[in-house]
C-alpha cells in the first residue's frame, strides 16, 4: 500500500482545531489522527467524544481516532458515533481485545488495535482477521515530541511479515521524522503519525510549511 501521512492534531493549535483541519488538508493532508487519553491509561487528557463529534464537520477525508483510554470497551458506541471512521484501542487496554475489536466493527468503524513498545507482537496473531489496522507505538503513549525507539523497527518488520498480503494498514505513531520515516517505511510500514515534525515552523496564518513537511516525510518514505 502507498504510504500516508497521518498528522496528529495533538500538534496542532488548540483554539482552533477547525482551521488547522482545513489548512493540514489544504496542504495535501488525507488522515487526521486524533489522540484520546485518559490520565489514567495514559499519563496525559485530551479529547472526548464531543470533541471528535466536533472536529469531524471539518475533516473531509479520513478521522483516525486512537483510544489511549482503560476501560474502552463502554466507551467504543460514543467514540464511534463521531463519525470516526477508524476507531484503534490498544492490545493493553482490557482483558478481552477480541470484544473489543467486534464491538468497533459492529459499531460501523474500521478495527484498529495498538501495542506499546514493551509488547511483544504473538497476540496480534489472533486477532489478524479482526483488525483493518493494526498500530505500532513507537514511543511510550502519552505526550509528543518524544524520540523514535529504535528496537520498534524490528517489531514492524516481524508484525508485516505476520500480516502478509491481508488488506491491513501498518501504523506507526510515535517519533516520526525524516530522519525515522525511511526506517520504518522500509520495515513495512504505510500509515505514518506525525506531529512535530508536521507542524513544525507552520501555522494556520502561515501553513505552507505544513505542505512543505508533508512532502519532505513522503519522500524520505519513498512515496
Amino acid at each position: 500500500m502507498p504510504v500516508t501521512i497521518a498528522p496528529s492534531i495533538l500538534s496542532a493549535d488548540f483554539a482552533d482545531f477547525g482551521a488547522e483541519c482545513a489548512a493540514l488538508q489544504a496542504q495535501g493532508a488525507d488522515w487526521i489522527h486524533v489522540d484520546v487519553m485518559d490520565g489514567h491509561f495514559v499519563p496525559n487528557i485530551t479529547f472526548g467524544p464531543q470533541m471528535c463529534a466536533a472536529l469531524r464537520p471539518h475533516i473531509r477525508g479520513v478521522m483516525d481516532v486512537h483510544l489511549m483510554i482503560a476501560p474502552v470497551d463502554p466507551y467504543v458506541a460514543a467514540f464511534a458515533a463521531t463519525g470516526a471512521d477508524y476507531l484503534t484501542a490498544h492490545l493493553e487496554a482490557g482483558p478481552h481485545i477480541h470484544r473489543t475489536l467486534q464491538a468497533i466493527r459492529g459499531a460501523g468503524c474500521k478495527a484498529g488495535v495498538a501495542i506499546n513498545p514493551g509488547t511483544g507482537i504473538e497476540a496480534l496473531a489472533h486477532l489478524l482477521d479482526m483488525v483493518d489496522l493494526i498500530c505500532v507505538m513507537t514511543v511510550n503513549p502519552g505526550f509528543g515530541g518524544q524520540a523514535f525507539i529504535p528496537a520498534m523497527e524490528a517489531k514492524i518488520a516481524g508484525i508485516r511479515a505476520m500480516i502478509g498480503d491481508r488488506p491491513i494498514r501498518l501504523q506507526v505513531d510515535g517519533g516520526v521524522t525524516v530522519e525515522t520515516a525511511p526506517v520504518v517505511a522500509r520495515a513495512g510500514a504505510d500509515v505514518l503519525v506525525a506531529g512535530s515534525a508536521l507542524f513544525k515552523g507552520g501555522s494556520v496564518a502561515d501553513p505552507a510549511p505544513y505542505g512543505a513537511n508533508l512532502r519532505a516525510l513522503l519522500a524520505a518514505a519513498g512515496r
